[in-house]
Protein backbone atom coordinates (compact mmCIF):
# COMPACT_ATOMS: atom_id res chain seq x y z
CA UNK A 1 0.00 0.00 0.00
CA UNK A 2 1.68 3.54 -0.81
CA UNK A 3 1.19 6.19 1.77
CA UNK A 4 2.18 10.01 1.26
CA UNK A 5 5.80 9.55 2.60
CA UNK A 6 6.34 6.81 0.37
CA UNK A 7 9.14 7.42 -2.85
CA UNK A 8 6.06 6.59 -5.06
CA UNK A 9 4.44 9.75 -3.73
CA UNK A 10 7.37 12.05 -3.35
CA UNK A 11 8.72 11.60 -6.57
CA UNK A 12 4.99 12.93 -7.82
CA UNK A 13 5.43 15.84 -6.01
CA UNK A 14 8.33 16.74 -7.46
CA UNK A 15 7.66 15.59 -11.11
CA UNK A 16 4.85 18.71 -10.03
CA UNK A 17 7.56 21.15 -8.32
CA UNK A 18 9.61 20.54 -11.42
CA UNK A 19 6.52 21.11 -13.92
CA UNK A 20 5.10 24.28 -12.24
CA UNK A 21 8.59 25.05 -11.93
CA UNK A 22 9.41 25.01 -15.87
CA UNK A 23 5.91 26.13 -16.36
CA UNK A 24 6.50 29.42 -14.84
CA UNK A 25 9.64 30.05 -16.29
CA UNK A 26 8.27 29.02 -19.62
CA UNK A 27 5.22 31.82 -19.31
CA UNK A 28 7.26 34.30 -17.85
CA UNK A 29 5.56 34.08 -14.47
CA UNK A 30 8.41 35.46 -12.66
CA UNK A 31 7.14 35.49 -8.97
CA UNK A 32 5.98 31.71 -9.26
CA UNK A 33 9.49 30.98 -10.92
CA UNK A 34 11.68 32.57 -8.43
CA UNK A 35 9.67 31.29 -5.70
CA UNK A 36 9.74 27.62 -6.77
CA UNK A 37 13.64 28.43 -5.32
CA UNK A 38 14.70 28.46 -1.88
CA UNK A 39 15.91 31.94 -0.53
CA UNK A 40 19.42 29.87 -0.50
CA UNK A 41 19.57 27.95 -3.98
CA UNK A 42 22.54 28.35 -5.70
CA UNK A 43 23.38 28.67 -9.59
CA UNK A 44 25.35 27.83 -11.95
CA UNK A 45 24.75 28.99 -15.63
CA UNK A 46 27.09 28.51 -18.24
CA UNK A 47 26.37 32.04 -19.52
CA UNK A 48 27.49 33.50 -16.54
CA UNK A 49 31.04 33.87 -15.13
CA UNK A 50 30.45 33.07 -11.62
CA UNK A 51 28.06 30.87 -9.08
CA UNK A 52 25.28 32.90 -8.08
CA UNK A 53 24.49 32.51 -4.05
CA UNK A 54 21.18 33.02 -3.63
CA UNK A 55 17.93 33.70 -5.09
CA UNK A 56 17.67 37.52 -4.84
CA UNK A 57 21.56 37.22 -6.60
CA UNK A 58 19.92 35.57 -9.24
CA UNK A 59 16.38 37.48 -9.52
CA UNK A 60 18.85 41.16 -9.24
CA UNK A 61 20.77 39.26 -12.41
CA UNK A 62 17.88 38.67 -14.09
CA UNK A 63 16.63 42.23 -13.81
CA UNK A 64 19.98 43.38 -15.30
CA UNK A 65 18.99 41.56 -18.60
CA UNK A 66 15.78 42.93 -18.81
CA UNK A 67 16.78 46.48 -18.48
CA UNK A 68 19.97 46.50 -20.25
CA UNK A 69 18.82 44.10 -23.23
CA UNK A 70 14.80 43.81 -22.75
CA UNK A 71 14.94 40.26 -22.15
CA UNK A 72 12.48 38.07 -22.69
CA UNK A 73 11.08 34.04 -22.22
CA UNK A 74 8.93 33.66 -25.10
CA UNK A 75 8.62 29.56 -24.34
CA UNK A 76 10.56 26.62 -23.30
CA UNK A 77 10.14 23.28 -23.73
CA UNK A 78 11.26 20.58 -21.62
CA UNK A 79 12.36 16.72 -22.55
CA UNK A 80 14.00 14.06 -21.80
CA UNK A 81 12.96 14.10 -18.56
CA UNK A 82 14.92 12.36 -15.36
CA UNK A 83 13.96 12.35 -11.62
CA UNK A 84 16.37 11.28 -9.60
CA UNK A 85 15.16 10.18 -5.89
CA UNK A 86 17.51 10.47 -2.97
CA UNK A 87 15.36 10.09 0.36
CA UNK A 88 15.21 13.95 1.51
CA UNK A 89 16.49 15.17 -1.90
CA UNK A 90 16.22 14.81 -5.53
CA UNK A 91 17.68 15.37 -8.94
CA UNK A 92 15.82 16.68 -11.92
CA UNK A 93 17.52 16.45 -15.27
CA UNK A 94 16.04 17.21 -18.92
CA UNK A 95 16.79 19.18 -21.89
CA UNK A 96 15.50 22.20 -22.56
CA UNK A 97 15.08 24.49 -25.41
CA UNK A 98 14.14 27.68 -24.99
CA UNK A 99 13.43 30.75 -26.83
CA UNK A 100 13.72 34.75 -25.87
CA UNK A 101 13.77 37.83 -27.04
CA UNK A 102 15.83 40.86 -26.68
CA UNK A 103 16.90 43.97 -28.25
CA UNK A 104 18.95 41.88 -30.76
CA UNK A 105 15.66 39.53 -31.88
CA UNK A 106 14.96 36.28 -31.08
CA UNK A 107 16.62 33.40 -30.53
CA UNK A 108 16.40 29.83 -29.81
CA UNK A 109 19.11 27.87 -27.48
CA UNK A 110 19.30 24.22 -26.88
CA UNK A 111 20.62 23.56 -23.04
CA UNK A 112 20.94 20.91 -20.41
CA UNK A 113 20.00 21.78 -16.90
CA UNK A 114 19.84 20.04 -13.29
CA UNK A 115 17.84 20.96 -10.76
CA UNK A 116 18.35 19.61 -7.31
CA UNK A 117 14.81 19.81 -4.75
CA UNK A 118 15.09 19.37 -1.37
CA UNK A 119 12.02 18.25 1.36
CA UNK A 120 10.95 21.65 3.27
CA UNK A 121 9.95 21.17 6.68
CA UNK A 122 6.17 21.73 5.58
CA UNK A 123 6.63 18.68 3.07
CA UNK A 124 7.10 20.86 0.02
CA UNK A 125 9.86 20.34 -2.53
CA UNK A 126 11.38 23.53 -2.96
CA UNK A 127 14.35 23.63 -5.96
CA UNK A 128 18.34 24.29 -3.74
CA UNK A 129 20.32 24.05 -7.14
CA UNK A 130 20.20 24.88 -10.92
CA UNK A 131 22.98 24.28 -13.36
CA UNK A 132 22.47 24.89 -16.81
CA UNK A 133 24.93 23.99 -19.59
CA UNK A 134 24.92 24.70 -23.42
CA UNK A 135 23.53 21.27 -25.05
CA UNK A 136 26.34 20.01 -27.72
CA UNK A 137 25.17 18.90 -31.40
CA UNK A 138 24.31 15.46 -31.92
Amino acid sequence: MTTPSTPVRDTEQIRAAADALVAAFSEGRLDDYFGAFAPDATFVFHSTPRRLGSTAEYRALWQEWVDQDDFRILGCTSTGQLIQHFGSTAVFSHDVETTISTREGQETVHERETIVFARADDGGWPAVHEHLSARTAG
